[in-house]
């Protein structure tokens, strides 16, 4: 009895045992806040976010979870998370802690905040695993509803499985078409609009999609009734209530204190979702939060004193604990004995992840103590530093931080110390294996290691013959597209027009009518979503490109980018990857919101998936064939002058790969570096030409992908050459001229090599102007390019202006 991974049987079967086994799980729940919220204000941690109050709906919740279901939930979903098995008590301290070890700290990895919890959707080669043998959860965000939008694509996995049979063998069976995938959300959470575009969504798609709404009455001090309209999120969604004949959902409403309730109502409305696929809402009112928040503030400062006093009545552990009496299923001599197992069990595993935390530089910090006494002995004294050390190691809450600053202070101190050399070196040895193993903690796994990187993909030109024709870039996307379809049976695509018409310029012409509308489909106008869709399909198996029709409005679905998908292979310290393709296309073009080139604010934002620009049709085909390869995410925006533009149609279409950040020189020259991307390397072509009448050699570098970025420094062989650099985008003045400039001069150290100050020419501060006249005075062109050669010349010979005017 009271065991901490119950076997869970039946509903309607509930036996006393496993109803006392929830309320051993509850009141350790519990037990772990009450003393999590101590911790951080003892010193011991900075911050915690708990699951108290939420403890009853969340166990009635998890009988209902199978093997090969997923979560995408939030930071209070401790309980649920306790009664599957998926986390120890231990595990919710050392998260509190940060503790780095995996061992004891697996779904953070001492990266992201405690109750943020994550299961690896990887094998040991990289691999996906067999996901129908466990219980999985996508790696938890804090950003308030941003765990919806790939809540559909984990759903919609199951739906496509279902329907097409046949899709099972090309996801390593690990998919059947009967998982659910949960969702949890917090009531003031829904008044975000990727809620709502969720829900909306999912109505339409009918997918296995279960929402589980906790409503406590707040969001942190802002009441309900200025969240929501009628102060009932259930009542606002009855609109979308599924009817016969219509899509829609179902909508279940149940008290978050009533155990019996709540079994009953998640076990009826999760088996019908998971055999009609019908996505369903659980509005779960009258939950409290008895520890307020997060423990940045109090809930007494904001909650009336009649609202307090109903808080510990219908405290819903409280009310389970009474209904375990009135229904005579145990006495209070039993609860009492299992509140006091759950307290000790609590307490244990508090020690045991603090003992643990202390302990894992123990080492370093001893070998760190002995290089301080033998720099005490060698300056005889001079330098006693002993015991400002033992005050680091007597501090409340121990960092890594303390001890690397208190030894590069000392290290700066003795450094002119001749007599001291030998502990110097010792020091320095000490900080730099110490420093070391911290960026092993915190600063790796951004991006896919091993073969499933880009950078391991191996480059194959596309080849041409004497027969090789010349077709629109269209035609050319398509085709490479059709290629791939056939030899990765595991792809598919959807977004706005992309299925039925084969996108708004045809790159997936025919796609939907050779491979099927489960594989090639049209989405609404959701861009949060569809970026959710690729999210939650990629995390279960799937090789998804997610179509988000212009690049200026990726910008709508930017915190999923950002929040998720950019930062889960790194906030799981690599045990979680979503390798999505996001497809679009923009720079030059006519339009404030058909032209916008927001370089700056993916390269700011994104980092974890990789940018490629491409100049033409062929590198974004060949982008693609590298991507599929690897396993990695990435957003490839394609030129939009490109459709209309004849390349030559490359005879190995769709197997050859354009090396990811490998820059291509375009034209040789002598006597300047053009470094550029996407469209502007067709200006810097002609403007090089141009140049080349006046007697002024140009080199043209393409960059094809901003991230990464030259991994070879093919730029900085060509600044050695010419001395001159002069960098072009679309992007505004400081975006990713600024970025190419700082990773040229700084990281790669050509700065040393410049006769002239390096240049940038970007569009101007606003967006393009609309028509031909409005792109041509917004963005760089070919007479902008001379003209500023003209200038870079003139510093290094005041007579090169006859050559060029």
């Amino acid at each position: 009895m009271y065991i901490e991974k119950p076997e869970i049987s039946a509903i309607n079967q509930l036996t006393t045992e496993e109803a006392l086994n929830d309320y051993y799980l509850a009141y350790l729940s519990r037990q772990l806040s009450i003393l999590g919220r101590r911790e951080v204000h003892n010193g011991r941690a900075h911050f915690g976010i708990f699951g108290d109050g939420k403890e009853i709906p969340q166990l009635a919740l998890a009988k209902t979870f199978r093997k090969g279901d997923w979560r995408s939930g939030y930071y209070r979903d401790q309980t649920f998370m306790l009664a599957l098995g998926l986390l120890q008590p231990e595990e919710s301290f050392s998260m509190i802690y940060g503790d780095t070890d995996e061992d004891m700290n697996p779904s953070t990895g001492g990266r992201n905040f405690n109750n943020h919890f994550t299961t690896s959707n990887l094998d040991a080669n990289g691999e996906i695993k067999n996901l129908l043998e466990k219980f999985n959860s996508a790696a938890d965000v804090s950003s308030t509803g941003g765990q919806m939008p790939r809540l559909l694509g984990l759903a919609q996995a199951s739906k496509i499985v279902r329907e097409n049979p046949e899709m099972k063998k090309h996801l390593n069976n690990n998919v059947t078409g009967n998982e659910v995938a949960f969702g949890t959300i917090g009531d003031a959470s829904t008044s975000e609009g990727m809620f709502f575009e969720t829900i909306n969504a999912a109505a339409v798609m009918q997918v296995p999609l279960a929402v589980i709404i906790y409503d406590d009455g707040y969001g942190i001090s802002v009441p309900v009734k200025l969240q929501t309209a009628k102060s009932s999120i259930s009542e606002v969604l009855k609109g979308f209530q599924k009817e016969k004949n219509t899509n829609g959902i179902d909508i279940y409403s149940c008290n978050g204190w009533d155990y019996t309730a709540l079994v009953k109502t998640f076990s009826e409305g999760i088996a019908k979702c998971r055999e009609t696929q019908v996505p369903a809402i659980f509005h779960i009112r009258e939950l409290t939060q008895p520890l307020g928040h997060s423990t940045s503030g109090s809930h007494e400062r904001y909650k009336s004193k009649k609202r307090l006093e109903w808080e510990k009545e219908f405290d819903g552990l409280n009310l389970f604990k009474k209904w375990l009496l009135e229904s005579g299923k145990a006495d209070i001599e039993t609860l009492t004995q299992i509140e006091n197992e759950a307290e000790k069990r609590a307490k244990k595993a508090k020690q045991a992840a603090w003992t643990h935390y202390k302990n894992n530089f123990k080492q370093e910090v001893e070998q760190l103590e002995n290089i301080v006494h033998k720099i005490k002995a060698g300056s005889n004294g001079e330098f006693d530093k002993i015991e400002e050390l033992e005050e680091i190691g007597q501090r409340i809450f121990l960092t890594r931080r303390k001890y690397l600053s208190f030894a590069k202070r000392l290290y700066f101190n003795i450094h002119e110390f001749s007599n001291l050399k030998e502990e110097q070196k010792l020091l320095g040895i000490w900080i730099q294996n110490f420093e070391g193993r911290s960026q092993e903690f915190y600063n790796r796994q951004l991006y896919r290691e091993g073969k499933k990187s880009v950078l391991s993909v191996k480059p194959d030109p596309a080849r041409y013959n004497d027969n090789s024709i010349e077709v629109n870039g269209s035609e050319i996307l398509s085709r490479n597209f059709d290629v791939l379809f056939k030899k990765y049976p595991n792809l598919v695509t959807f977004g706005q027009d992309t299925g039925y018409l084969g996108d708004v310029n045809q790159g997936m012409k025919g796609m939907q009518e050779k491979y099927g509308v489960h594989r090639v489909s049209d989405a609404g106008i959701r861009e949060t979503t569809i970026i959710g869709q690729g999210i939650g399909l990629a995390l279960r198996g799937f090789r998804p490109i997610a179509e988000i029709q212009y690049l200026d409005y990726l910008i709508y679905a930017h915190s999923s980018l950002s929040d998720d998908l950019a930062s889960m292979q790194y906030r799981t310290k690599g045990k979680q990857a979503a390798p999505v393709i996001v497809r679009t296309r923009g720079h030059q073009l006519q339009g404030i919101w058909h032209a916008g080139s927001p370089m700056q604010m993916l390269l700011g934002s994104l980092r974890g998936i990789h940018l490629c620009v491409p100049r033409g049709t062929v590198q974004a085909a060949g982008m693609y064939n590298t991507l599929l390869e690897a396993a990695e995410p990435a957003v490839v925006i394609e030129p939009l002058k490109g459709y209309n533009v004849k390349e030559i149609l490359p005879e190995n279409i769709g197997e050859f790969k354009v090396p990811l950040g490998v820059p291509e020189i375009m034209r040789e020259g002598t006597d300047i570096t053009f470094v550029t991307y996407g469209w502007n390397v067709h200006h810097a072509v002609k403007a090089a030409n141009l140049l080349q009448t006046k007697g002024i050699s140009a080199e043209v570098i393409d960059v094809q992908t901003l991230l990464p970025f030259d991994v070879n420094h093919v730029i900085l062989a060509s600044i050695k050459k010419t001395n001159k650099v002069l960098f072009i985008d679309e992007d505004v003045p400081g975006g990713a001229t600024a970025y190419m400039m700082q990773k040229v001069l700084e990281e790669q150290k050509a700065f040393d090599y410049l006769d002239a100050s390096p240049r940038t020419l970007p569009a101007r501060e606003h967006r393009p102007a609309y028509g031909i006249d409005g792109e041509y005075f917004s963005k760089p062109n070919v007479e902008l390019i001379y003209e500023i050669v003209w200038e870079m010349m003139r510093e290094v010979d005041v007579n090169i202006r006859k050559k060029l005017w």
